[in-house]
């Protein structure tokens, strides 16, 4: 048991669309990741995912409309919601979702890391 500290976590990586473990309880992983740009369109048949904003401002396109979710404001995108994130600017978050969640959901691509690197 120890404390983590988000600040060092996110200054220890510099790649984007490429999650970092730094936690697990009860089957899921608590991520970070830094965002920016647009990412693909998805969606996880049997997991959900929290998106909670740290740093900047994050788009959560969805098929019917987009959620702007900012600094201190998260988002629980349910299973079987096709999705896209967007960061128009580089965008700090923290994601909670079972460990078994692929970042690119059913899609596979070169965006997908199987293995998210723990740090």
């Amino acid at each position: 048991m120890q404390t983590v500290d988000l600040r060092a976590k996110f200054a220890s990586f510099a790649t984007l669309w490429d999650p970092k473990v730094v936690a697990e309880l009860n089957g899921q992983h608590v991520k970070l990741a830094k965002l920016r740009g647009e990412f693909v369109w998805h969606q996880h048949a049997h997991e959900d995912e929290l998106f909670l904003v740290l740093r900047g401002r994050l788009e959560m396109h969805l098929r019917d409309r987009v959620l702007h979710v900012g600094e201190g404001q998260f988002v629980v995108v349910p299973r079987g919601v096709e999705h896209k994130p967007v960061a128009p600017d580089e965008v700090h978050v923290l994601l909670f979702e079972p460990a078994s969640t692929l970042n690119t959901g059913d899609v596979v691509n070169e965006w997908t890391v199987a293995r998210p690197e723990r740090i």
